[in-house]
């Protein structure tokens, strides 16, 4: 795959062009405050998970509207009685769930408490699921996937219940007694990366204890510009849907700017390390830079970007792990 987006040094300058809606903080203040009536719920089971220095915690909490939402705290075995670590709250790819007891256990290995949200509606790609999304709007007309659903109004908007169940999941980790609820990384792959961005933002004056957000090639960042230039992956999907609702182009940009990581990231606080590929044809490189330079606003949020020039959406993988390790070891001391 060839370089097909901006060349790289106007990609460190480029800035989206969305402008964010006026009542955007007002939204979400009504959107958390809604979703925050509903008591929190969160239980933790210990499971079985078949490795000996991983315990690992079946957990529910109530998301948006209160349904159930799913996900896994996995915690060093090894971890002192009493102590309370720092945790990772993972959220993952597009397609994707929580997976299997087992499968994804690294932040746990690494020392920290690790904590997997699975996401409503999805797991029907690489790694399965275990939450549904039942409300209204899956019935809609939408276009195959889940990027049209409920896009008729900002209310229904699939996004908008993900990024509560994100928000809720925080507060469920922070409240489990040996999470320290004071040190709080965000973190995801594309899709995950694209929700860690916005709980960033939204976090920011609402609630406390999140450090540091690690934003991995992410997705759901300008979206403008997304649509018109990936060829692949999900955003397609908005571009078909549109294809066929030729009248209904602005509607939907005027609902996806709600949701947009790029308005999200102006309000968030928190110091961040985003990752790109400029042969990324899933999230294009400019997509991702136009998040990474609005992120914080006018805030002296600290923040880097890890460029992986030669890779498609894989981005740095294993190395991007070993750069993100050494980021949170810093961080943290």
């Amino acid at each position: 795959m060839p370089l097909f987006d901006l060349p790289l040094e106007q990609l460190r300058g480029y800035t989206s062009s969305i402008t964010a809606p006026a009542d955007l903080r007002s939204f979400w203040d009504a959107t958390i405050e809604e979703a925050q009536a509903y008591p929190l719920r969160a239980t933790f089971e210990q499971v079985e998970n078949h490795l000996s220095v991983i315990d690992t915690f079946d957990v529910t909490f109530a998301g948006f509207g209160g349904a159930p939402i799913k996900a896994w705290l996995h915690l060093p075995a090894n971890r002192q009685a009493g102590s309370r670590l720092p945790v990772v709250v993972q959220y993952v790819g597009y397609s994707g769930g929580r997976g299997l007891v087992n499968q994804d256990t690294k932040w746990a290995q690494a020392g920290y408490a690790h904590f997997i949200m699975d996401t409503r509606g999805q797991g029907f790609g690489g790694i399965v699921g275990d939450t549904p999304d039942p409300h209204r709007s899956a019935g809609d007309v939408a276009y195959a996937g889940l990027m049209t659903r409920g896009a008729g109004s900002r209310e229904d908007y699939y996004y908008r219940r993900v990024y509560v169940d994100a928000f809720r999941a925080v507060e469920a980790a922070q409240s489990h007694p040996e999470v320290d609820d004071a040190r709080v990384v965000l973190a995801g792959i594309s899709q995950g990366g694209g929700i860690a961005v916005a709980v960033a933002g939204l976090v920011a004056g609402r609630l406390d204890g999140v450090i540091a957000a690690l934003p991995d090639v992410p997705f759901l960042q300008d979206f403008p510009r997304a649509i018109d230039t990936a060829p692949r992956g999900p955003y397609p999907e908005i571009a078909a849907f549109l294809g066929r609702h030729r009248d209904r182009y602005d509607q939907m940009l005027e609902v996806l700017n709600y949701f947009d990581g790029v308005n999200l990231a102006r309000a968030a606080t928190a110091p961040a390390l985003y990752s790109v590929a400029l042969m990324d044809d899933v999230c294009p490189p400019s997509t991702v830079f136009a998040s990474f330079n609005a992120y914080g606003g006018d805030s002296a949020a600290h923040k880097e970007i890890e460029i992986y020039r030669f890779n498609n959406h894989e981005g740095g993988q294993e190395h991007h792990w070993i750069r993100q390790l050494q980021y949170l070891r810093k961080l943290l001391g």
